[in-house]
């Protein structure tokens, strides 16, 4: 009777996920852009729309690597008609600090350059390092980004609204707001830069949630919007699209140099899996950064960019979806009317040639950090619907979860670990099967793989049992039928699948994993984990140090977050209080209030504690 009754319950989780096809329907453009359209009225009067860029960090080379991620953030900058009050002015100052950044770029890469080979210097980019003729170009260019961001206005328009905060006589007050007031017309008519436009636009029409993520493979941007305000997304984003001005492109680079700072370089095991990656990826465009290497970062061309753009960024390589509250038939004239107009790219672009070369010997990284102890076992496998992915997937989910094999035996077990698990990640080139797993009390690396290595050769040995594969199963099946419920993740979902390869898998993908046997995980186990094949990053905690001795009045709080980040975060304080540049940090927390809401949830006690002490660093500078 039991058993008859749990069947019952699996039959029902499970059917409902393979039954639910997501229906689309899908044309393209005379122009070549594609469309991926999928009504659904669950969700009344609200659309999440987006477009996809179908390139990544795996398409640079180095010299531009991050160029992507970089793209990204120019998406946002506006056009001649948004995010300006003056396009012919703000051209000149764009030709301005074009011209100026092309002479730093020349003498750096050779003066510079042959100092740092001499051993003169340590960075060659670094502005302590500057001759003074590079002192005079890059003071030049700062003048003139200032005055196109209109930042002496900012600062007194700051200075003058904490002045009235703390005024307390009426007719001193009024004489305030009227010298505000005064400053603001004058800065509305000689400042060509009108900040955050674009999302101010969106915002003001209700719509919500608007941002973008670059990956390895893809770029997408995302909004979610009133139904009837979709010509207005249309007409957005084909604006974008079509006349992409590359606003501030030499002042972002030190925003995207504060983002790499906040989650590479300040976190404690950040710049360790970094080069761990790097070492990982021996041939692939996947061994260098998403967000670039600092000296690439650094040497960006507007022509490099232009270029970049040309093949990248035409309607040939991008896909639009649409997925929400819409009728097909009154949305596609919308669509054709607005993304027609631009032009397609002159040529293809290049295919992604080089191969991920075959490793004939394992590799080890050994790292001493201010964290807890772990391990990492990662193994070379597949790309992105190989016919092998989906046992790999299955695999994972019988290492994971609290009646994984992992927990059971390493956590629940034998207690030397406080959390484990395995993932299996394919892009579009290749695919990775990772382990890890952090200690808990006395318990060692060494202790961590060899507990590792014995659940790898049980897989290997033996065969997985038919209930313990037909319970992840079920929950596959089940977390497929939820993640296909809110329409921004779904579109999300369909936007990845499609730049790997085709948005179908999300419709295909339930009967591959469900096919999959005993036999398959055990064969896959035998050709990819095995030690030829595989790289080992081990994290020791670093000898005591002077951390104790550094503790400040932030110490208190930051020992109620989480061990393995309050290293990084003492660092990040310290570097703050160093900070003089009031636009760094303006610009820094505007990043983090845009990716509030995506913080995952064990970081945020931490976000939020960098999020106000920046705040607080930005409030003395403007005060000075």
């Amino acid at each position: 009777m039991r058993l008859l009754a749990a069947t019952a319950v699996a039959i029902a989780v499970v059917a409902p996920a393979q039954a639910q096809k997501v229906e689309a329907e899908t044309f393209v453009l005379d122009n070549g852009m594609k469309f991926i359209l999928v009504p659904r009225h669950d969700q009344p009067n609200t659309i999440s729309a987006g477009w996809l860029a179908k390139v990544g960090s795996v398409n640079e080379r180095p010299g531009i690597t991050g160029i992507s991620h970089f793209f990204e953030h120019m998406m946002f900058k506006g056009t001649n008609t948004i995010g300006t009050r003056d396009p012919k002015r703000d051209a000149e100052y764009r030709e301005e600090q074009k011209l100026l950044r092309d002479e730093i770029n020349q003498l750096t890469w050779s003066e510079q350059y042959a100092r740092y080979f001499r051993g003169e210097i340590d960075d060659p980019w670094n502005p302590a390092n500057d001759t003074p003729k590079l002192k005079e170009l890059r003071a030049k260019l700062k003048a003139s980004m200032d005055a196109q961001q209109g930042k002496a206005y900012g600062d007194e328009l700051a200075r003058l609204k904490a002045e009235l905060a703390k005024e307390a006589d009426a007719a001193k007050t009024e004489q305030i707001r009227a010298n505000i007031e005064r400053l603001q017309q004058e800065a509305a008519a000689n400042t060509s830069i009108v900040k955050d436009e674009f999302d101010q636009v969106y915002t003001k029409a209700g719509g919500s949630g608007m941002n973008a993520f670059t990956s390895y493979d893809l770029t997408f941007f995302f909004i979610t919007i009133p139904s009837n305000k979709f010509e207005l997304w249309a007409w957005m984003e084909s604006d974008r699209l079509n006349d992409s001005v590359f606003r501030e492109f030499f002042s972002e680079r030190d925003v995207v140099h504060e983002e790499r700072r906040l989650r590479t370089e300040s976190t404690p095991t950040g710049i360790f899996d970094e080069q761990f990656e790097s070492m990982f990826w021996i041939s692939s465009g996947y061994s260098w950064p998403v967000i670039g290497w600092p000296s690439d970062l650094n040497s960006y061309t507007i022509e490099e960019a232009e270029r970049y753009w040309d093949l990248y960024y035409r309607p040939n390589n991008l896909v639009g979806f649409v997925v929400g509250d819409f009728n097909p038939s009154e949305i596609k004239p919308v669509i054709q009317s607005y993304f027609n107009r631009l032009k397609p790219g002159r040529e293809a672009p290049p295919p992604v040639v080089t191969l991920e070369h075959k490793p004939v010997a394992e590799m080890r990284m050994n790292a001493e950090v201010e964290a807890q102890p772990s391990v990492e076992i990662r193994w070379h496998t597949v790309p992105f619907r190989h016919k092998d992915s989906y046992a790999l997937e299955i695999l994972a989910s019988i290492l994971n979860g609290r009646t994984g094999r992992l927990y059971k035996t390493m956590i629940e077990g034998t207690e030397i670990a406080s959390n484990a698990g395995a993932q299996s990640e394919t892009r579009k080139y290749a695919g990775a099967f990772s382990i890890g797993a952090e200690t808990k009390g006395t318990a060692t690396p060494a202790q961590l793989e060899a507990a590792i290595d014995a659940e790898v050769k049980r897989l290997q040995d033996e065969l997985v049992s038919a209930q313990e594969l037909q319970k992840v199963k079920n929950q596959n099946a089940a977390n497929q039928y939820r993640r296909l419920q809110n329409n921004m993740f779904l579109m999300v979902q369909l936007a990845v699948a499609e730049a790997m390869g085709t948005w179908q898998e999300i419709n295909e993908q339930a009967a591959k994993l469900d096919a999959v046997t005993a036999e398959d995980i055990q064969r896959v186990a035998r050709t990819y984990l095995t030690k030829n094949n595989r790289a080992v990053a081990t994290y020791v905690r670093k000898a005591a140090s002077a951390t104790t001795a550094d503790a400040g009045p932030d110490d208190a709080e930051i020992a109620k977050l989480p061990p393995q980040m309050q290293a990084g975060i003492r660092d990040m304080v310290k570097r703050l209080a160093q900070e003089q540049d009031a636009d760094k940090i303006r610009a820094a927390l505007a990043q983090m209030d845009s990716q509030g809401e995506s913080v995952p949830e064990p970081m945020k006690a931490a976000f939020e504690f960098m999020r106000k002490k920046m705040a607080a660093r930005l409030e003395q500078l403007e005060k000075k």
